[in-house]
């Protein structure tokens, strides 16, 4: 599984930055599954992608993993439609990218207020 997740990264880095994330966030909670690790690492994984595609680091605080934390059923509920899609031998992420985009939408506002002395 770690063979096909990076195979999908190198033969996908041309889409866009969230789908990567996505797939990742995703993808790695089968890689790493045991309890207490996964979701922290896959997060970080993902996060890590995401800045690597973007080609720099994101700023701000409220981060997409600390949104994660604060609300977790989103999440959850973004894995389990990607999970669906795979039993029927599809990967759909749009859920898991939408969740991720509002997230990054939501970081880089807080960076916007920060700017504006909020």
């Amino acid at each position: 599984m770690v063979d096909d997740m990076c195979k999908y990264i190198n033969e996908n880095f041309g889409k866009s930055p969230l789908h990567l994330a996505a797939y990742v966030m995703w993808r790695h909670n089968w890689i790493h599954p045991f309890m207490g690790g996964n979701g922290r690492t896959s997060r970080g994984l993902s996060y890590l992608i995401l800045n690597i595609r973007l080609g720099f680091n994101l700023p701000g605080q409220n981060t997409i993993a600390q949104q994660i934390e604060k609300n977790r059923k989103p999440y959850i509920d973004a894995l389990e439609a990607a999970d669906d899609s795979a039993r029927n031998g599809e990967v759909d992420l749009s859920e898991m990218e939408e969740l991720l985009s509002n997230m990054l939408a939501a970081q880089l506002l807080f960076v916007h207020g920060t700017a504006r002395g909020k």
